[in-house]
């Protein structure tokens, strides 16, 4: 089976995410779009890939057409390691992280639709097979900057059956807001973005949500390749840890690793596709820490974020953005009562929104 084609196609959408000012403001983002990655194939088949992600996926698209989609024209589509390997080799001079790996990310995961397409399959079946039928889900919030409107999508997050939450903020009013909005048995997971620019910052805020039932503080300093800041931090003791979406390669996220800097280890799989993720899951059953990717997505890259979680050894929550679009790509992933029903159909096993 060889490649005829690789394409990119980004589906834009308008959302709502409890602010009444709407997407603005203090948040980046205008519409929420998805960059798919088309591979067709000789055998008359096409997966489907995503490529981070959000403001980026225009860069990444031209980088996925100009350089990468030429390259495989052509090459087998069945061997995921080699062509993946030949790749990322050819195209490393144009950097490690960013729009040309993401790209690639997205590529994989579409050859990795394929290949369980070929065996007629659900993809979660080539993982070693679904041992949960549906996976539990955490809320992740956008960033508001106002402890109301964080108090009132916490409440409306529970309401929809959520029990873990995580937020974006830094300032410790809205955190408080939250805890305060959200039962006590409910953990807050606070993705802190590097916002510290110093360790001893991050200590302190740390030390500052002691008590709060933190599930775990993220990516806590800047930049997210300091890796000995981030085990100093986690060294403290005051909450745990967690950090990875900002990392490149499986590589870069085992030397995080072997720094003990995390507790849990967050991979994206949107930019170091699914044969990343499986490498750092190794790598970090290897070390005893538990993995939760990184999947603030909507298209093919939460659903195949989707099926890894089914098959994982060990239950863990999917990450789903807190924000109703008013078009989604895959209308199926929208969880019911915090949870997400595993597909069962070949490949990815899910319809396009048409």
């Amino acid at each position: 089976m060889r490649i005829t084609a690789v394409t990119g196609r980004i589906h834009s959408t308008p959302f709502d995410y409890g602010n009444p000012a709407g997407p603005g403001g203090n948040l980046h983002l205008r519409a929420m779009d998805t960059l798919l990655v088309e591979v067709t194939t000789d055998a008359g088949l096409t997966g489907l890939g995503e490529g981070f992600g959000f403001t980026l996926v225009g860069t990444t698209r031209e980088a996925l057409e100009r350089l990468i989609a030429p390259a495989c024209i052509g090459e087998a589509a069945d061997d995921i390691p080699a062509l993946m390997t030949k790749l990322h080799r050819r195209f490393h001079n144009f950097g490690r992280n960013g729009p040309v790996t993401f790209a690639l990310a997205g590529l994989d995961i579409a050859l990795w639709d394929l290949a369980a397409q070929v065996a007629g399959k659900p993809l979660h079946a080539l993982l070693g097979g679904a041992k949960r039928d549906r996976v539990p889900a955490y809320a992740s919030l956008l960033r508001y900057g106002d402890p109301a409107l964080v108090a009132a999508a916490t409440e409306k997050a529970v309401a929809r059956g959520y029990r873990r939450i995580k937020l974006h903020e830094v300032d410790l009013a809205c955190i408080e807001a939250a805890r305060r909005a959200a039962p006590a048995e409910i953990p807050l997971m606070l993705d802190i973005n590097c916002a510290w620019p110093s360790v001893a910052e991050a200590i302190g805020f740390c030390q500052a949500v002691k008590g709060w039932n933190i599930g775990w503080v993220e990516e806590p300093v800047w930049p997210p390749e300091d890796f000995a800041g981030i085990a100093a931090v986690r060294a403290a003791g005051h909450t745990p840890i967690s950090a990875g979406e900002c990392l490149g390669s499986p590589g870069d996220i085992a030397n995080m690793l072997a720094a003990g800097a995390v507790d849990v280890v967050q991979p994206s799989v949107t930019k170091i596709g699914l044969s990343g993720l499986l490498a750092v899951a190794a790598e970090a059953k290897r070390r005893g820490v538990a993995l939760v990717p990184h999947s603030p997505y909507f298209g093919p890259g939460l659903a195949a974020t989707l099926h890894y979680l089914a098959a994982a050894e060990q239950e863990q929550p999917l990450e789903i953005y807190f924000a109703d679009l008013a078009k989604p790509p895959y209308p199926a992933l929208a969880p019911e009562q915090g949870s997400v029903a595993v597909p069962q159909g070949s490949g990815l096993g899910l319809a396009l929104a048409g």
